[in-house]
């Protein structure tokens, strides 16, 4: 497990991550050829949609094995194992990377050289702080006319709130771009052709005396950075003596793994330039699962924390991060923390307090399988079997219980209505969406109670546009699909009150209870959170009827019944008849205790904002602002991006549907945009 490297890329959109993982798996001997995103051949983009459009939709894992070429870890075995996650890049499917990150113990930053820190490379480092993931940058596209690796570096601090630390500096810009520096060695590594193969070799040169000057002057920087952080280096750097590359390689690895800086490394993935110097990162500078605290989490037999050690040799537990359902069935990514688990054996899921049987384990090669018996602590599997299981769940050993903390996903703020084209059509639909929202978390199904109508809901239009495609061509389901509309929401902005009682004869039985419940908005927490005030006064029994009936009633909200959001309920009152009182009294009570106190509070409706960023030619900036203006657009910053601008502010998601053809229209084809979720608004008011 000490040379267990769990690691993902992530990026912006078209930074090159999975073009950067088709090499990784070219020179790690996984893939005998290179695969090319344009040209739909990629290993790890296997689905359709993928390969047609050219962008990464899902994640896929991997595991591949490298013996480093340029850097020998001190004390270490030669071999490395690494669990490979390629994450998408855009904003859409933002809960990949969520649930990707949840389980990874290392990344990698991919950097265009010349687009620098966009608007989701923001987003997914600061989704990667969240979980305290030590990662190394790797500044890309080195080769493109108008790169610049310093810029790039300094985008780093400003933008990322980081401590970038350059290991290497370019060698060679734009065309000339040829190899790298190596600061730790100090010696120029260069990247060949091979000849009649499409890969590259490399060779270590003195570095050219036109980059001695650069070379020592980043060298200074780095040993400075590293005394800064390291109080054994002060001595060494103060003295000016040499310092030992061990000495420097393990003070990385220290400043790494305790997340103070971020060590970049530089390249251009499509030509082959500068891949193996990363895989040797790898090795060095992130942490194996040895290196990690016991994973946290929760006993939920006693409701107390409680630990397990990343080892074999403890009680078996891990994490479900992905469900996919194929023709095969259902397939579980489970990432193991402790313990170990075999085919045929039975784990326990707490949240459903269920056993289920593993019936096959698999370790993963994008859709490909390769079965194995027994997985330990560390790997990452897929395995089948978990009939009821979600991501998010923990499987655990029985006796020994734990629950790890579940991933949180953004609210869809896109919705289009669906309906099959005939009846015969009817049950496949129901069928496909049934699976897609439970292998999708942000993907939401729901029915129109007035309409009857099924509406679905997703993160925008490419992800809705891509589970269309899948309900139509993978699932085979003739269907008819509406317009995107805005999902909408609602909140109170008034404190409440509310009274419900049920008394009724139903049958022979009868049955009574009585609640109150106060509601007021909440802008702390986006979900509406519920507190209960009255412990002693309604039996325990009748609690989980009373919560799960409050948390329906706010899925409607009393204007157009939107979902309530911003809002907390808290159960003030209450009354029972020991005789008389039931769960379904409890239920309806309380439902009427939330309509009643729903009526009286005043209410309005919300609209998703998104954060954007837009990319132009400087000549296109009055049109864009004048366009961005008419769609209440609000323009928080203007940048300069060498020839180009960058515009930052907020946008009414109503006011985006077909921006991507109306940008590309105003810039003749020369703009590009990003947008992600910031927060919901009232929207206007129809007149």
């Amino acid at each position: 497990m000490k040379n267990f490297r769990n690691i993902g890329i992530i990026a912006h959109i078209d930074a090159g991550k999975t073009t950067l993982t088709e090499r990784i798996l070219f020179y790690t001997g996984k893939e005998h050829t290179i695969g090319q995103v344009d040209d739909g051949t990629a290993t790890m983009d296997w689905m359709e949609d993928e390969q047609k459009r050219g962008i990464t939709i899902t994640s896929a894992a991997t595991t591949t094995y490298w013996t480093p070429k340029i850097i020998r870890i001190p004390d270490q075995e030669p071999k490395y194992r690494f669990n490979i996650i390629d994450t998408p890049g855009h904003v859409d499917f933002t809960a990949e990377v969520e649930r990707s990150l949840r389980v990874l113990d290392g990344a990698i930053g991919v950097f265009c050289g010349v687009g620098g820190v966009e608007a989701q490379s923001e987003t997914v480092w600061h989704q990667a702080n969240r979980y305290h993931i030590p990662r190394l940058a790797f500044v890309n596209k080195l080769d493109r006319v108008g790169s610049d690796f310093f810029m790039v570096v300094e985008q780093m601090a400003r933008k990322l709130h980081t401590i970038p630390m350059p290991i290497q500096i370019p060698l060679g810009r734009e065309k000339d771009f040829v190899g790298v520096i190596d600061l730790l060695q100090m010696k120029a590594i260069i990247f060949e052709e091979i000849p009649d193969e499409e890969a590259r070799s490399f060779r270590i040169a003195d570095i050219p005396a036109e980059y001695s000057a650069q070379a020592q002057e980043y060298r200074h920087k780095l040993i400075e950075a590293l005394a800064d952080k390291d109080e054994s280096l002060v001595e060494s750097y103060l003295s000016g003596a040499e310092i030992n590359i061990n000495t420097l390689i393990n003070a990385i690895r220290k400043v790494t793994l305790s997340g103070q800086v971020t060590p970049v490394l530089c390249g251009t993935a499509l030509q082959n330039i500068g891949i193996q110097p990363v895989l040797d990162a790898i090795c060095a500078y992130l942490p194996s699962p040895l290196d990690l605290l016991p994973q946290a989490g929760i006993n939920p037999d006693i409701n107390k924390p409680v630990t397990r050690k990343h080892s074999a040799d403890e009680y078996f537990s891990g994490l479900v991060f992905k469900s996919e359902t194929d023709r095969h069935g259902e397939l579980s990514y489970v990432r193991v923390y402790s313990g170990k688990v075999e085919e045929g054996s039975t784990v326990y899921n707490p949240r459903l307090d269920k056993r289920e049987r593993v019936n096959k384990i698999f370790i993963m090669h994008a859709n490909q399988r390769d079965q194995i018996k027994i997985a330990s602590a560390g790997e990452i599997i897929a395995v089948i079997g978990l009939k009821n299981t979600a991501t998010g769940d923990t499987i655990c050993d029985a006796k020994h219980s734990i629950v790890y903390e579940r991933m949180t996903f953004p609210e869809p703020v896109v919705a289009m209505a669906i309906e099959p084209k005939s009846s015969a059509d009817r049950e496949k639909l129901a069928d496909a969406l049934g699976k897609l929202s439970h292998d999708d978390p942000t993907f939401q199904v729901k029915t129109d109670e007035e309409t009857a109508q099924t509406i679905i809901a997703g993160m925008g239009e490419l992800h809705l546009e891509i589970i269309k495609n899948r309900i139509l061509r993978e699932y085979n389901v003739a269907a008819n699909v509406g317009a995107p509309q805005v999902a909408y929401k609602e909140t109170i902005t008034s404190v409440s009150q509310g009274e419900g009682t049920f008394n009724r004869k139903i049958g022979e039985k009868e049955h009574y209870a009585h609640m109150s419940v106060s509601l007021e908005p909440d802008r702390a927490h986006l979900q509406p959170t519920i507190q209960n005030l009255i412990l002693e006064k309604i039996p325990k029994q009748f609690l989980p009827f009373i919560l799960e009936s409050i948390k329906s009633s706010l899925l409607s909200g009393p204007i157009a019944g939107y979902p309530l959001i911003y809002l907390k309920a808290t159960i003030i009152g209450g009354s029972f008849d020991s005789a008389k009182s039931t769960d379904v009294a409890f239920s309806a009570a309380s439902s009427l205790a939330v309509a009643d106190a729903l009526n009286k509070a005043k209410s309005i409706t919300l609209e998703p904002i998104m954060k954007f960023e837009i990319i132009i030619p400087e000549k296109n900036m009055g049109d864009v602002i004048n366009d961005l203006n008419m769609r209440r657009g609000v323009i928080e910053s203007i940048e300069d991006s060498g020839a180009q601008k960058r515009i930052h502010g907020k946008i009414p998601i109503a006011e985006t549907f077909g921006y991507a053809t109306v940008i590309r229209s105003i810039t003749s084809g020369l703009g590009s945009y990003n947008m992600e979720p910031a927060d919901y608004q009232p929207a206007p008011v129809k007149k």
